[in-house]
């Protein structure tokens, strides 16, 4: 342990200096085989500087025991040394140089196996990921036409009540009809207000629920993909309440103006027109324009709640990648690592 901490401070000193990616690997290199007596390999040369492509450790390895036999080879060729020597020398460095090509080999291989490895583990994650965001935007696509859709329903209503505003300037003794008319719409939006509060409501418990449901995710983490599968399940059949509850409202409003324009065919036929009931006829104009604001507001709400809803559902979404995503991890990281992961989740367990 004490000589593990030692070679990860002198490597971490290295960082700080102004070595290239090259040099740092050699330097790391000539630290692990003259000081610490270790054979350094690609895997394990990565494992402690992490920095550069994954040729980067290979390259450096091969640069350095290049530089190792050359500068043998110098020694050995010295005028000075008898021939004995030379040859003892020379089959030193050689079966050197052999043992450590042979372990540069076989880490190599290691270090390449395992890249293999984590790279198409990545490349599922990412077509998991790839296949989420496609349906997320087919069903965002859908709430986008379905969002359209009511808006020329809304921008048909318009242009029929102003179709129709010319015509009400003339109708007298249709006052007290449009009052009562009046105070059922009122009751009729008052109905929808409170069925709104009572969906709201509901959308509301539900979150709490989903919210209750993600404690503890850390500790348990397919229980928790489980739970948001059903949250995300929960979340669309909402969705799809919240939108047949829009379309129900819009039907009501739609036939209450049918009932209006029949309503107005009717009081045709029985018109006395006053000229001192034009003023008030004008303000009642107004009030139903008024009356038609509130129910577009009303519209625009439910569909800010609808891309709450979206919004909420994508994030689950993302969150049961990530979850997954690490998931994978921790199968294929080592025993060590998974006691350490578990360790660190139980000490940083974040507050939701």
């Amino acid at each position: 342990m004490d000589t593990e901490a030692s070679i990860l401070g002198e490597i971490e000193a290295l960082k700080a200096s102004d070595l290239d990616t090259q040099g740092l690997y050699r330097e790391v290199c000539a630290i692990l085989f003259f000081r610490y007596g270790i054979t350094p390999t690609a895997n394990k040369l990565y494992q402690y500087v992490r920095k550069g492509s994954m040729s980067a450790p290979a390259d450096a390895l091969a640069k350095f025991w290049g530089d190792l036999r050359e500068k043998s080879r110098v020694r050995i060729e010295h005028p000075d040394l008898p021939d004995a020597i030379k040859s003892t020398a020379g089959d030193l460095v050689a079966a050197l140089w052999t043992k450590a090509q042979e372990a540069a080999q076989e880490g190599l291989a290691i270090f390449r196996s395992e890249i293999q490895t984590t790279m198409l583990e990545a490349q599922a994650t990412q077509l998991a990921a790839e296949n989420e965001r496609a349906m997320a935007l087919r069903e965002l696509d859908r709430a986008q036409q379905a969002t359209k859709a009511a808006t020329d329903r809304v921008l048909q209503l318009e242009r029929d009540f102003a179709a129709e505003r010319a015509s009400k300037e003339a109708l007298a003794s249709l006052v007290e009809s449009t009052n009562h008319q009046q105070i059922a719409l009122e009751s009729a939006l008052v109905e929808a207000r409170r069925d709104f509060a009572v969906e709201l409501d509901k959308h509301r418990k539900a979150l709490e629920r989903s919210e209750e449901r993600c404690e503890g995710a850390e500790k348990r983490a397919l229980l928790e993909i489980d739970r948001e599968r059903t949250a995300v399940a929960m979340l669309q059949k909402e969705l799809a309440l919240a939108h047949r509850h829009l379309q129900e409202t819009e039907d009501r409003h739609r036939a209450t103006v049918a009932q209006l324009q029949a309503d107005l065919c009717d009081a045709r036929q029985k018109v006395g027109v006053g000229e001192g009931m034009l003023q008030e006829m004008r303000t009642q104009s107004q009030q139903q324009a008024d009356e038609l604001q509130s129910l577009r507001a009303l519209i625009v709400e439910r569909e800010t709640q609808n891309s709450f809803l979206e919004c909420d559902l994508t994030a689950r979404r993302e969150r049961i990648a990530e979850l997954e995503g690490e998931l994978l991890h921790w199968r294929s990281a080592p025993e060590p690592q998974k006691a350490a992961s578990k360790q660190r989740k139980r000490s940083s367990k974040p507050v939701i």
